[in-house]
């Protein structure tokens, strides 16, 4: 929901480490799998309770997903190959927050972690099928234009996604409360993707049948 808002204001303060970036050579693919192998490092942190250290990851996970995007742009690499790696690797990294969780107080925290893994599950799916179809119709991307591939807006997006990792850090023991929290908001996100997804999708289906009569 706040990734159209956020998003024209972190790019400004980007764009000179982008440049940089770009004279010494260093491409977008590059900084998207090292941002990973970085995030993925919040696992094992978070599973030892170290919850300073998994923030850092986190947080520099971050970095690297917005400087890839925008090394990309302006360095015209953008592509559907590192779109779709870039995605790819986001999902397995927000899967990793939660389960370093479920890992550190299994007893505790095993079920509101099961179900915002299966809220990001949902949450996924719908975005990701709706970006397939959207493809073969060819849907303008009004909000994110520079993206490789549709965006379907939600209640929860990456915005909010990493806000709850950021809490998570600070108050580990509230995980369950914010989980659980996220995850009755997931549940809108799906249903409202699913339902505009589909009825978009069918309208679509409708006038390209009128357009071919």
């Amino acid at each position: 929901m706040l990734d159209k808002f956020i998003t024209p204001v972190i790019k400004p303060i980007l764009t000179p480490i982008v440049i940089m970036l770009h004279k010494r050579g260093v491409t977008a693919d590059q900084l998207t799998v090292v941002g990973f192998i970085i995030g993925m490092l919040a696992l094992p942190l978070l599973a030892n309770q170290l919850w300073f250290g998994a923030l850092i990851a986190i947080a520099l996970n971050r970095i690297f997903d917005g400087l890839d995007g925008a090394l990309a742009r302006h360095a015209n690499q953008s592509s559907s190959a590192g779109g779709y790696l870039d995605i790819t690797l986001d999902f397995l990294f927000y899967a990793a927050v939660p389960l370093g969780f479920i890992l550190a107080n299994p007893e505790q925290n095993a079920i509101a972690g099961a179900l915002l893994l299966a809220a990001f599950i949902g949450t996924g799916s719908s975005f990701l099928a709706f970006a397939i179809a959207a493809e073969k119709f060819a849907l303008d991307k009004p909000q994110f234009k520079y993206k490789s591939f549709y965006y379907l807006n939600g209640l929860t997006e990456g915005t909010e996604t990493i806000a709850l990792f950021v809490a998570f850090c600070i108050w580990p023991q509230q995980f369950v409360l914010l989980a659980s929290i996220f995850a009755a908001a997931c549940a809108v996100t799906i249903f409202t993707r699913i339902y505009g997804g589909y009825q978009t999708l069918k309208r679509l289906e409708a006038d390209s049948h009128s357009n071919s009569i």
